[in-house]
């Protein structure tokens, strides 16, 4: 479904991914971790097209090469919508604007609307709070405002920078568990994600990125089960 190769980024004289290739099929879940600085926020916002790629970089979508498509269409025309870390929500916009927002660009109105209620569905607080200023939603409820918010621009991928960041543990499994629900609705996910073992255990498949480059790859129980990774990432 998505393909990436040899993706190259460099800021300046810094070279931030190192030709890094990995592949995401349709359905799937996938994570990708790594210590703070490895390059994983950069893999997501070169996807989106947030910062590009150097010459000779492949991203395949739907036999496109997101490297070369404009970068306000990987969302409209796509589907392929970015919950970044740190959220950006609209906060002077209530729950309910920030999510009508976030459909600007889709013209199926009536799915629109079961989408809208789909997320009220997973994520109540938000029903809840429809007509509250997003400024003042508690961190977990501004996640799921962006989760919500990415779903209802772009179902087919999700990529999601440290979703659990910020959240108490109860939030966290919430959270989660409602991304699982996103996932078998039928979007694929892409997971970058500073706790390893909650990576993991939700993905089926994972990378490890160190230094720009992906040193380790296969299932997810493997990767956890893996003495390396078991020292570097999961404490023990």
């Amino acid at each position: 479904m998505l393909s990436v190769k040899n993706l190259q980024v460099s800021y300046g004289k810094i070279t931030a991914l190192h030709g890094i290739t990995f592949n995401i099929q349709k359905g799937e879940i996938v994570c990708i971790i790594g210590a703070n600085g490895a390059g994983k926020t950069t893999t997501l916002r070169a996807i989106s097209q947030l910062v590009k790629a150097d010459a000779g970089s492949e991203i395949i979508y739907d036999g496109k090469n997101l490297v070369d498509y404009p970068a306000d269409k990987i969302v409209s025309e796509l589907g392929i919508s970015h919950v970044p870390e740190g959220r950006h929500i609209f906060g002077n916009l209530t729950v309910q604007e920030n999510l009508t927002l976030s459909a600007f660009a889709r013209k199926d109105r009536d799915a629109v609307a079961k989408d809208m209620e789909w997320v009220f569905s997973i994520f109540p607080r938000l029903k809840e709070r429809q007509w509250q200023k997003a400024e003042t939603l508690s961190g977990g409820e501004q996640q799921m405002l962006a989760v919500g918010r990415a779903f209802i621009s772009g179902r087919n991928i999700m990529l999601l920078d440290e979703p659990s960041m910020g959240l108490a543990p109860l939030l966290m499994m919430d959270m989660f568990a409602a991304l699982k629900k996103i996932n078998e609705e039928g979007t694929t996910i892409l997971l970058v994600e500073q706790n390893a073992r909650l990576a993991l255990k939700f993905a089926q498949r994972g990378y490890v990125l160190e230094s720009g480059q992906i040193v380790l790859e296969g299932p997810s129980a493997d990767l956890l089960a893996n003495p390396d990774v078991k020292k570097a990432y999961l404490g023990g």
